[in-house]
């Protein structure tokens, strides 16, 4: 029996989901997206990958309540697979891959974090392995497949992936469409400071269950710290001092936490907040 592998190079809603967050994060920097023509040219509606993506994100998407139907869109999704022309898909996917090298560092960019990972890696295995391959382990994939359909958080699974609405539009629309998110992020986020830039950009980037961003998160909350009990030592009233001395204790709930989660990436923005403010007083 074979040992079913899984590729992030290779799996397509990896790629798509990497590419997305790698124009986050190029924003961000305020630097042009060189994701954002990759994304026009590999995943155009005509491409072999557009399609296959478009398979991967019907079993990301699609609900069911029930195991039947599940399993009845799995059957169906094969069979669009099986239709598509898979020299043409094996070349765009190696030109992509090629293309992602040439203009980013490989390592880092598969670094980030990805959506669905577990249900993505199965999804790439059932596609490029029969269940003659390894029966036990295929029929393993499945079930995760089917788990990821009829699963009950249908409201968090179901939030829209709006850049794959974004690569079906005409290419002036999409050229008008990422200026105006451009701008957009711009003018909702341009009186970030430096400090909490970096940590959007450390946690858009970060692996999922890497030690970078703990690590990065614990010296940042000991930065915070730091300024929090040098401001809080110059204020006179008692109360709002020991106020703050609470709020600077909380900070450790972070710095002991097993996993890295969005709301304790907001506290800290809002950490940053409280010293801007502090620091005007």
């Amino acid at each position: 029996m074979k040992n079913l592998k899984h590729s992030k190079f290779k799996n397509t809603g990896v790629l798509f989901e990497l590419l997305v967050r790698q124009v986050t994060s190029d924003t961000l920097n305020n630097s042009d997206s060189k994701a954002i023509p990759l994304i026009k040219k590999y995943f155009a509606k005509s491409t072999e990958l557009a399609k296959e993506f478009n398979l991967y994100q019907t079993l990301i998407k699609e609900k069911f309540t029930k195991e039947e139907k599940a399993n009845h869109l799995i059957e169906a999704v094969l069979l669009a697979k099986s239709q598509l022309n898979q020299a043409a898909l094996n070349r765009q996917k190696y030109n992509l891959i090629k293309e992602i090298k040439n203009n980013y560092v490989l390592e880092d960019f598969f670094k980030s974090k990805v959506n669905n990972y577990k249900a993505l890696a199965a999804i790439y295995k059932m596609f490029e392995y029969t269940i003659a391959d390894h029966p036990t382990e295929s029929v393993n994939n499945r079930y995760t497949i089917v788990e990821h359909i009829i699963r009950k958080d249908v409201a968090k699974s179901a939030v829209k992936n709006e850049m794959s609405e974004f690569i079906k539009q005409d290419k002036d629309v999409r050229l008008l469409s990422y200026k105006i998110l451009v701008d957009k992020f711009n003018e909702k986020y341009y009186d970030l400071n430096e400090g909490q830039k970096s940590i959007l950009r450390n946690y858009i980037n970060a692996v999922s269950e890497g030690t970078e961003l703990k690590s990065f998160i614990v010296n940042e909350v000991n930065k915070l710290q730091t300024s929090l009990k040098t401001l809080t030592s110059k204020v006179d009233d008692k109360v709002v001092k020991i106020k703050l001395t609470e709020v600077t204790n909380l900070l450790n709930e972070i710095s002991v936490a097993k996993s890295i989660k969005d709301t304790h990436i907001l506290s800290l923005l809002r950490y940053h907040e409280l010293i801007k403010e502090l620091k005007k007083v």
